[in-house]
Order: C-alpha cells, then sequence, then structure tokens
C-alpha cells in the first residue's frame, strides 16, 4: 500500500540557524569570509549567488535532512543573500562547496558530507585544512564522473574558471582566462590606496605643470612688455 501525504496545509518551519559557532577558529573563520567575499566580488553581475555556513535544505517537508556548508556557490539562480537555501525553491543544487576542514571535522567532511555532496550532484568538492592537520598541501578537491566523486589533481575549478592555491593558511584564487588573482578586502583596500595616492601624484605633478606654463607665460608677457617700451617689436622678433 502506498500512502501520499499533503503538505499543503501543513507549516513545516526550517530555521536558519541552530546555536552553534560559525567556525572552529579563528583562523577557519578567516578563511571562510575572505573565500566568500572574493567568490561574491568575482561573480558580482552574473546570475549566481555564494553563501556561508547557511542550511541547505535538500528534501522538502523534512527540515532534518540539512546541511551547512562553509562555502556554497550556486549558478543559475538570482544573486543575492539568503537566510537559508531550499533546493525545491531555487531549482538547483550548489555546483561547488568548500569546507574548511580540522582534525576535529575530517571524519564528518571526508565520509558523511563528501557522500552527502556526492549524491545530491554537487559538481565539485573542495577540503581545505588551514592549519594543515590532515590533508597533504592543506588542499584536495574531488570532481563528480559518472556520478562518483574522483580526485582533482590540478587545482582548476571548471565550475568557476578558477585555479585554487594555498597561501599560508588562505585560499586564494586565479582566473583561469587572465591568470589574475582575486584579491582579499585586505588588498582590494592597499589597491585602492595606492590607486588614490598614485591619482594625487598625477594630479600635484598637473598643477605644477600648469603653474610652470604659467610662470613661463607672465615671463614671457614681462618680456614682450619691456620690449614695447624699448620700441621694438616683440611679434618681429623670430
Amino acid at each position: 500500500m502506498t500512502t501520499t501525504i499533503n503538505l499543503s496545509n501543513i507549516t513545516i518551519e526550517y530555521p536558519s540557524a541552530d546555536g552553534e559557532p560559525v567556525a572552529e577558529t579563528y583562523i577557519h573563520l578567516y578563511a571562510i569570509l575572505t573565500t566568500l567575499e572574493v567568490l561574491q566580488q568575482y561573480l558580482a553581475g552574473r546570475q549566481a549567488t555564494v553563501l556561508a555556513n547557511q542550511f541547505l535544505y535538500y528534501a522538502q517537508g523534512f527540515p532534518r535532512l540539512r546541511v551547512a556548508p562553509d562555502v556554497m556557490v550556486i549558478f543559475d539562480v538570482p544573486p543575492g543573500g539568503r537566510d537559508n537555501y531550499k533546493v525545491w525553491e531555487e531549482g538547483q543544487v550548489p555546483q561547488v562547496v568548500l569546507e574548511m576542514t580540522s582534525a576535529g571535522t575530517q571524519k564528518q567532511d571526508q565520509e558523511q558530507k563528501k557522500l552527502l555532496y556526492e549524491q545530491l550532484g554537487i559538481v565539485e568538492y573542495w577540503l581545505f585544512d588551514p592549519k594543515g592537520e590532515w590533508i597533504n598541501k592543506k588542499l584536495q578537491g574531488y570532481r563528480l564522473q559518472d556520478e562518483i566523486y574522483q580526485p582533482i589533481t590540478d587545482s582548476l575549478s571548471q565550475p568557476l574558471g578558477l585555479r585554487l592555491e594555498v597561501e599560508g593558511e588562505l585560499l586564494r584564487f586565479y582566473r583561469l582566462d587572465t591568470g589574475d588573482k582575486l584579491l582579499i578586502p585586505t588588498e582590494l583596500a592597499e589597491k585602492a590606496h595606492y590607486e588614490s595616492q598614485r591619482a594625487e601624484t598625477e594630479r600635484e605633478r598637473a598643477e605644477a605643470e600648469r603653474q610652470r606654463a604659467e610662470t613661463e607665460r607672465q615671463r614671457a608677457n614681462k618680456l614682450a612688455e619691456h620690449l614695447r617700451s624699448l620700441g621694438v617689436d616683440p611679434d618681429s622678433i623670430n
């Protein structure tokens, strides 16, 4: 016998928080936040969103079936933040998930989450170990091939069009089309400060040039007046 449950008249709550801390350590939190900010800037203007440590609900009517990826990237959806992400409402599963892993979360990240993300059809799953506690070279990625995750050996993210590199305790990203490095907020601030200083230097140089030209013009006018006082037409002098 098949039992059909009508959920249309039932109110089901899908919480956006569980009271748990966002990250295990400051190092993990900083890695999450910088990754979120960098990818948000990179995907600005596109039909995509980047969410961090927010519930991903993947089964309508079953609010306990959820996971909170450290960072997830979803394409072909309206940009902007959400309190949580419901697959059946958005119509898309994340294409890329990044977890900032540690020795304490190794088993969950390497087994339960990996299996779940594989079953959900998430194209790429990246594990970044900022403290280097259990992953060789701190970074390991997996890509779906025939519905099974296979290790990524070249550190290239196909959905993102980026190369991932480890720099100290941060995960950094480089564009595949230009090779440019995506800057984190502190680097963007430094760049803006440098460009502001350069613009000010150019403004001062232009002002100095203008003043020099004005001084030369005034000197030439005085010389012309002096020549006229002597009865000499300055325009006749080559």
